[in-house]
Protein backbone atom coordinates (compact mmCIF):
# COMPACT_ATOMS: atom_id res chain seq x y z
CA UNK A 1 0.00 0.00 0.00
CA UNK A 2 1.49 3.46 -1.06
CA UNK A 3 2.13 5.78 1.96
CA UNK A 4 3.16 9.20 3.05
CA UNK A 5 6.75 9.71 2.17
CA UNK A 6 8.49 8.96 5.00
CA UNK A 7 12.49 9.19 5.79
CA UNK A 8 13.88 7.18 8.90
CA UNK A 9 14.96 8.66 12.00
CA UNK A 10 18.29 9.85 10.63
CA UNK A 11 17.11 11.49 7.57
CA UNK A 12 14.19 13.19 9.50
CA UNK A 13 16.86 14.74 12.39
CA UNK A 14 19.10 15.85 9.82
CA UNK A 15 15.95 18.10 7.92
CA UNK A 16 14.74 19.40 11.46
CA UNK A 17 18.49 20.33 12.01
CA UNK A 18 18.40 20.21 15.91
CA UNK A 19 15.74 20.06 18.81
CA UNK A 20 15.85 23.92 19.40
CA UNK A 21 13.70 23.73 15.68
CA UNK A 22 12.05 19.97 16.94
CA UNK A 23 10.59 21.02 20.04
CA UNK A 24 8.57 24.25 19.18
CA UNK A 25 7.07 22.14 16.41
CA UNK A 26 6.29 19.58 18.85
CA UNK A 27 4.98 21.79 21.43
CA UNK A 28 2.49 23.40 18.83
CA UNK A 29 0.97 19.77 18.34
CA UNK A 30 0.80 19.97 21.89
CA UNK A 31 -1.11 23.04 22.50
CA UNK A 32 -3.65 22.60 19.57
CA UNK A 33 -4.10 19.00 21.17
CA UNK A 34 -4.90 20.41 24.57
CA UNK A 35 -7.30 23.21 22.85
CA UNK A 36 -9.19 21.24 20.90
CA UNK A 37 -9.44 18.28 24.10
CA UNK A 38 -10.39 21.47 26.08
CA UNK A 39 -8.21 19.88 29.18
CA UNK A 40 -4.48 20.32 29.91
CA UNK A 41 -4.92 17.06 31.72
CA UNK A 42 -3.80 14.30 29.23
CA UNK A 43 -5.83 11.47 31.25
CA UNK A 44 -8.74 14.07 29.95
CA UNK A 45 -7.94 14.69 26.81
CA UNK A 46 -7.47 11.39 24.33
CA UNK A 47 -5.93 13.87 21.80
CA UNK A 48 -3.58 15.68 24.62
CA UNK A 49 -2.60 12.01 25.64
CA UNK A 50 -1.32 11.56 21.86
CA UNK A 51 0.65 14.51 21.14
CA UNK A 52 2.54 13.95 24.79
CA UNK A 53 3.23 10.78 23.58
CA UNK A 54 5.16 11.13 20.18
CA UNK A 55 6.39 14.30 21.68
CA UNK A 56 8.09 11.96 24.55
CA UNK A 57 9.23 9.38 21.64
CA UNK A 58 11.38 12.16 20.41
CA UNK A 59 13.32 13.13 23.79
CA UNK A 60 10.98 16.61 24.72
CA UNK A 61 11.47 17.19 28.09
CA UNK A 62 8.71 16.95 30.38
CA UNK A 63 8.58 20.51 31.39
CA UNK A 64 8.41 21.30 27.66
CA UNK A 65 5.71 19.04 27.50
CA UNK A 66 3.64 20.66 30.57
CA UNK A 67 4.56 23.75 28.60
CA UNK A 68 2.95 23.70 26.00
CA UNK A 69 -0.22 22.22 27.72
CA UNK A 70 -1.02 25.09 29.69
CA UNK A 71 -0.28 27.57 27.08
CA UNK A 72 -3.17 26.27 25.30
CA UNK A 73 -5.76 27.92 28.01
CA UNK A 74 -3.88 31.09 28.64
CA UNK A 75 -5.28 34.56 27.20
CA UNK A 76 -1.93 36.31 26.49
CA UNK A 77 -0.47 33.15 24.12
CA UNK A 78 -1.16 33.49 19.90
CA UNK A 79 -3.69 31.17 18.95
CA UNK A 80 -2.34 28.43 16.86
CA UNK A 81 -4.40 26.90 14.26
CA UNK A 82 -3.81 23.88 11.44
CA UNK A 83 -3.58 24.83 8.15
CA UNK A 84 -2.89 22.58 5.44
CA UNK A 85 -1.74 23.61 1.30
CA UNK A 86 -1.46 21.29 -1.35
CA UNK A 87 1.30 21.66 -3.86
CA UNK A 88 2.53 20.52 -6.99
CA UNK A 89 6.67 20.10 -7.34
CA UNK A 90 9.05 18.74 -9.87
CA UNK A 91 8.94 15.20 -11.73
CA UNK A 92 4.93 14.89 -11.24
CA UNK A 93 5.54 15.13 -7.13
CA UNK A 94 2.14 16.14 -5.25
CA UNK A 95 2.49 17.58 -1.96
CA UNK A 96 0.64 18.03 1.07
CA UNK A 97 1.83 20.34 3.76
CA UNK A 98 0.55 20.52 6.65
CA UNK A 99 1.16 23.18 8.99
CA UNK A 100 0.49 25.15 12.39
CA UNK A 101 1.04 28.70 13.06
CA UNK A 102 -0.61 31.55 14.71
CA UNK A 103 0.04 34.05 11.44
CA UNK A 104 -1.27 31.99 7.93
CA UNK A 105 -0.37 35.33 5.72
CA UNK A 106 3.43 34.74 7.14
CA UNK A 107 2.69 31.03 6.78
CA UNK A 108 1.66 31.05 3.42
CA UNK A 109 3.94 33.48 1.91
CA UNK A 110 7.21 31.26 3.50
CA UNK A 111 5.30 27.90 1.84
CA UNK A 112 4.90 29.74 -1.52
CA UNK A 113 8.42 31.74 -1.71
CA UNK A 114 9.98 27.73 -1.14
CA UNK A 115 8.24 26.16 -3.68
CA UNK A 116 9.07 28.62 -5.67
CA UNK A 117 12.72 28.43 -5.27
CA UNK A 118 12.33 24.73 -5.34
CA UNK A 119 10.36 24.40 -8.87
CA UNK A 120 7.17 23.59 -7.68
CA UNK A 121 3.86 25.76 -7.35
CA UNK A 122 1.16 26.29 -4.86
CA UNK A 123 -3.00 24.41 -6.00
CA UNK A 124 -6.16 25.84 -4.94
CA UNK A 125 -7.36 23.95 -1.88
CA UNK A 126 -8.74 20.42 -2.59
CA UNK A 127 -7.22 19.99 -5.56
CA UNK A 128 -5.13 16.66 -4.15
CA UNK A 129 -8.44 15.55 -2.42
CA UNK A 130 -8.62 11.94 -4.58
CA UNK A 131 -4.82 11.85 -4.50
CA UNK A 132 -4.62 10.87 -1.22
CA UNK A 133 -6.47 9.07 1.42
CA UNK A 134 -6.29 10.34 5.74
CA UNK A 135 -5.51 7.11 7.63
CA UNK A 136 -4.94 6.60 11.11
CA UNK A 137 -1.24 5.17 11.59
CA UNK A 138 0.11 4.01 14.36
CA UNK A 139 4.14 2.62 14.66
CA UNK A 140 5.36 0.53 17.75
CA UNK A 141 8.37 -2.14 18.44
CA UNK A 142 7.39 -5.40 17.03
CA UNK A 143 8.30 -7.78 19.94
CA UNK A 144 9.43 -11.60 20.01
CA UNK A 145 6.32 -12.99 21.25
CA UNK A 146 4.10 -10.70 19.02
CA UNK A 147 1.89 -13.11 16.35
CA UNK A 148 0.99 -10.49 13.98
CA UNK A 149 -0.85 -12.58 12.18
CA UNK A 150 -3.42 -13.22 15.03
CA UNK A 151 -2.86 -9.56 16.04
CA UNK A 152 -4.32 -8.40 12.69
CA UNK A 153 -7.02 -10.56 12.85
CA UNK A 154 -7.50 -9.02 16.68
CA UNK A 155 -7.96 -5.55 15.45
CA UNK A 156 -10.10 -6.13 12.04
CA UNK A 157 -13.36 -4.79 14.27
CA UNK A 158 -11.25 -1.84 15.85
CA UNK A 159 -11.13 -0.73 12.04
CA UNK A 160 -7.74 -1.92 11.14
CA UNK A 161 -6.64 -2.20 7.11
CA UNK A 162 -3.56 -3.33 6.88
CA UNK A 163 -0.04 -4.21 9.06
CA UNK A 164 3.13 -3.51 7.61
CA UNK A 165 6.44 -4.65 8.76
CA UNK A 166 9.72 -2.37 8.72
CA UNK A 167 12.75 -1.97 10.15
CA UNK A 168 14.13 1.25 12.52
CA UNK A 169 17.83 1.81 11.73
CA UNK A 170 19.93 2.04 15.76
CA UNK A 171 22.63 4.20 16.29
CA UNK A 172 24.97 0.77 16.92
CA UNK A 173 24.14 0.24 13.11
CA UNK A 174 21.78 -2.60 13.18
CA UNK A 175 17.72 -2.69 12.69
CA UNK A 176 14.91 -2.63 15.33
CA UNK A 177 11.80 -4.48 13.77
CA UNK A 178 9.15 -2.44 13.87
CA UNK A 179 5.00 -3.13 12.94
CA UNK A 180 2.92 -0.27 11.70
CA UNK A 181 -0.88 -0.26 11.62
CA UNK A 182 -3.05 0.97 9.22
CA UNK A 183 -6.43 1.80 9.81
CA UNK A 184 -9.63 3.87 8.64
CA UNK A 185 -9.48 7.58 9.53
CA UNK A 186 -12.24 7.56 11.78
CA UNK A 187 -10.87 4.72 13.55
CA UNK A 188 -8.54 6.36 15.03
CA UNK A 189 -9.75 6.88 18.85
CA UNK A 190 -10.83 2.72 18.58
CA UNK A 191 -7.34 1.74 17.72
CA UNK A 192 -5.70 3.16 20.44
CA UNK A 193 -7.76 2.70 22.83
CA UNK A 194 -7.33 -1.11 21.09
CA UNK A 195 -3.60 -1.55 21.36
CA UNK A 196 -3.61 0.40 24.74
CA UNK A 197 -6.33 -2.16 26.16
CA UNK A 198 -3.47 -5.00 25.11
CA UNK A 199 -0.32 -3.51 26.55
CA UNK A 200 1.13 -2.16 23.09
CA UNK A 201 3.55 0.60 23.70
CA UNK A 202 2.81 2.79 20.85
CA UNK A 203 6.05 4.29 19.94
CA UNK A 204 3.90 7.54 17.54
CA UNK A 205 0.66 7.90 16.69
CA UNK A 206 -0.75 10.42 14.15
CA UNK A 207 -3.79 10.62 10.91
CA UNK A 208 -1.32 10.90 7.81
CA UNK A 209 -2.43 11.24 4.33
CA UNK A 210 -1.49 8.15 2.06
CA UNK A 211 -1.24 8.64 -1.61
CA UNK A 212 -3.62 6.21 -3.80
CA UNK A 213 -0.69 6.12 -6.63
CA UNK A 214 2.95 6.49 -6.03
CA UNK A 215 5.74 7.37 -8.71
CA UNK A 216 9.49 6.65 -8.40
CA UNK A 217 12.18 8.71 -9.35
CA UNK A 218 15.70 8.27 -10.36
CA UNK A 219 18.47 9.35 -7.98
CA UNK A 220 18.95 12.80 -9.43
CA UNK A 221 15.42 13.47 -9.32
CA UNK A 222 14.86 12.87 -5.90
CA UNK A 223 17.63 14.73 -4.32
CA UNK A 224 15.77 17.31 -5.87
CA UNK A 225 12.69 16.76 -4.04
CA UNK A 226 14.28 16.29 -0.78
CA UNK A 227 16.28 19.57 -0.91
CA UNK A 228 13.04 20.88 -1.51
CA UNK A 229 11.43 18.99 1.46
CA UNK A 230 14.17 20.14 3.98
CA UNK A 231 13.35 23.78 2.43
CA UNK A 232 9.78 23.74 3.50
CA UNK A 233 10.73 21.40 6.60
CA UNK A 234 13.15 24.26 7.59
CA UNK A 235 10.34 26.64 8.51
CA UNK A 236 8.98 26.47 11.78
CA UNK A 237 5.41 26.64 11.01
CA UNK A 238 5.63 23.17 9.01
CA UNK A 239 4.95 20.28 10.76
CA UNK A 240 4.81 17.60 8.35
CA UNK A 241 5.38 16.98 3.97
CA UNK A 242 3.52 14.21 2.60
CA UNK A 243 4.40 13.28 -1.15
CA UNK A 244 3.36 10.85 -3.05
CA UNK A 245 6.43 9.46 -3.68
CA UNK A 246 7.50 5.59 -3.82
Amino acid sequence: MGRAFEYRKAAKMKRWGTMSRLFPKLGKQITIAAKEGGSPDPEMNAKLRTAIMNAKAQNMPKDLIERAAKRAFDKNAADIKEIRYEAKAPHGVQMIIECATDNSTRTVANVRAALKRGGGEMLTSGALNFMFTRKAVFVFDKTDDMDVEELELDLIDYGLEEIEEDVEPQENGEDKPILRVYGEFTSFGKLSKALEERSIEVKSANLEFIPNMTIELSDEQLDEIEELIEKLEEDDDVNKVYTNLA
